[in-house]
């Protein structure tokens, strides 16, 4: 069994499982209790938002495989993640149809010089996804949270694996904090990843 920081790999992810459980199951409650979204077309505004952010986390993975700097552990969450982050892309874009954004252009270059500072972006750019999905998460009408949610357990476990990666702990907090998603596009734009 691999084990990092203490954690082997099956412990990381089943902390990651339980954690996007709450994570989904936290959604899904504050849509209940609160002033949710509840016309198409707000839920398509915000979906707007989460599409921009999985273009730029897929993107990212690509680009970090056709630069092929990346082996072993490294390597495998990129191929893994890319392709999950491909998929949230296509599931959103079919919701939010003619309400998209135009796809982001990114610039990695920093971010991929080396396999560590790989790692570090990976785990901010999954940190940053969450965040807005938490932020936004319980604005969305109910019938769209619940598919919603099925995306934000999956970005738990993305964002618990590179952390275990990393040393550090996979699940570091028992609610993780929400960040308004244009807030979390700001910030990869200060960092350079968003032209």
């Amino acid at each position: 069994m691999t084990t990092h920081g203490g954690w082997t790999r099956a412990q990381a992810l089943r902390a990651a499982v339980a954690g996007g459980a709450v994570l989904a199951g936290g959604a899904a409650l504050g849509g209940r209790g609160s002033v949710a979204a509840q016309a198409p077309e707000d839920d398509a505004d915000i979906l707007a938002v989460f599409l921009v952010l999985e273009q730029v986390q897929a993107a990212f993975y690509r680009q970090a495989i056709d630069r092929g700097g990346l082996r072993d552990e490294l390597l495998e969450f990129a191929r893994t993640v890319v392709g999950q982050e491909e998929q949230h892309a296509s599931f959103l874009s079919e919701r939010v149809g003619g309400r998209a954004r135009d796809r982001p252009e990114t610039d990695f270059a920093d971010a991929l010089s080396s396999p560590e500072r790989f790692r570090d972006a990976a785990v901010e750019l999954e940190e940053a996804s969450l965040a807005a999905y938490v932020g936004q998460g319980a604005n969305l009408s109910r019938d769209t949270v619940v598919d919603v949610a099925t995306l934000v357990s999956v970005e738990a476990r993305q964002a618990a694996w590179v952390r275990d990666l990393s040393g550090i702990s996979p699940a570091p907090r028992a609610a993780d904090p929400a960040k308004p998603p244009e807030t979390v596009l700001t910030e990869l734009r200060d960092r350079g990843y968003i032209a």
